[in-house]
């Protein structure tokens, strides 16, 4: 088996490859079929996968059994100002890969967004795999774009919406609220957006479980249980002890405080239905997953020695 990780550098390729490294992780161990697989780490500038040539040729010669996508433009407000460079890096990417695994005949896992939706609150009931999308931003839109192209190139292709992503490696919420709690002592957080805050450690094992199968489609995979971005602010500060206080605010205050800020989905919470009726679902709950983390976490850029 060998297997080709795109985007490793980023939180959730890093968990990828610990995983296939270590053979498990937090919440049990992956399939026996991926154990002990050859794997190639890929990221920028090695290989730029809006290049399409470049794509194919590279796939040619590497030839895996499977493509885990985690190569992605996920700076929200960054996309509407760089349009280009998200259509690029979300939907011509996702399509080159697509094309790439469809001409070798290997398995593709491409990860995509809650981003997809417009929000709209659906009587507080989490989306599943068949509401019909509506992006209100670039990065929605060009997400939505390369599920798109997944789908139409390429047809063995899991295709997996996660949401509010955070990791024991690089940057996300988690730690930007916990930096910012030391540093200033008081945070204002937006409390009328809310979705599902997902563990790397989860959202990883989920998809190479996936990735074992032929159970091909799309899917949500978050952390069960729907909060507030003050919610989960509020959870890290508790969880983290640091002395810092958390007050809400609308999402119309914080738009007057950061007018160049992209629109985000007010309602995007997702319900994991497909996993549910395919292979299960193991995704824990967020407050469950939140914890875990904290007892794990350096408090620096990874895990404890002993976890790790």
């Amino acid at each position: 088996m060998k297997i080709v990780v795109t985007g490793c550098r980023g939180q959730l390729g890093t968990e990828i490859q610990k995983q296939l490294r270590l053979g498990y992780s937090e919440i049990g161990s992956i399939p026996e079929s991926l154990k002990n697989a050859e794997v190639v780490a890929i990221d920028l500038p090695q290989l730029d996968l809006s290049k399409k040539t470049d794509v194919m040729n590279y796939f040619r010669e590497v030839r895996p059994d499977l493509i885990i996508n985690c190569a992605a433009y996920t700076n929200v407000d960054g996309c509407e100002v760089n349009h280009d460079v998200a259509f690029s890096a979300n939907a011509i990417g996702p399509r080159n890969l697509a094309m790439a695994a469809e001409e070798i005949h290997a398995k593709l896992v491409h990860v995509s967004t809650d981003y997809v939706f417009d929000g709209k609150d659906n009587g507080s009931v989490p989306r599943d795999e068949g509401d019909i999308p509506n992006p209100i931003s670039a990065y929605g839109s060009t997400k939505l774009m390369g599920e798109k192209y997944v789908m139409e190139y390429c047809h063995t292709a899991f295709i997996v919406r996660t949401a509010w992503l955070y990791s024991y490696y690089g940057k996300n919420f988690v730690k930007t609220i916990v930096n910012a709690g030391k540093k200033h002592g008081k945070l204002t957080v937006v409390n009328d957006q809310c979705g599902n805050p997902t563990n790397a450690v989860d959202l990883a094992h989920e998809l190479l479980q996936l990735a074992a199968t032929e159970e091909y489609g799309l899917y949500h995979c978050t952390g069960e249980g729907t909060c507030s971005w003050y919610d989960f602010a509020s959870e890290i500060i508790r969880l983290s002890e640091v002395n810092a206080t958390v007050s809400p605010c609308t999402s119309a205050e914080y738009k007057t405080m950061n007018p160049a800020s992209a629109d985000r989905p007010a309602w995007s919470a997702l319900d994991n239905r497909m996993l549910r009726c395919t292979i299960g679902n193991d995704m824990r709950d967020w407050k469950e997953a939140l914890t875990v983390f904290f007892e794990h976490w350096d408090g620096e850029n990874g895990m404890k020695e002993e976890q790790k």
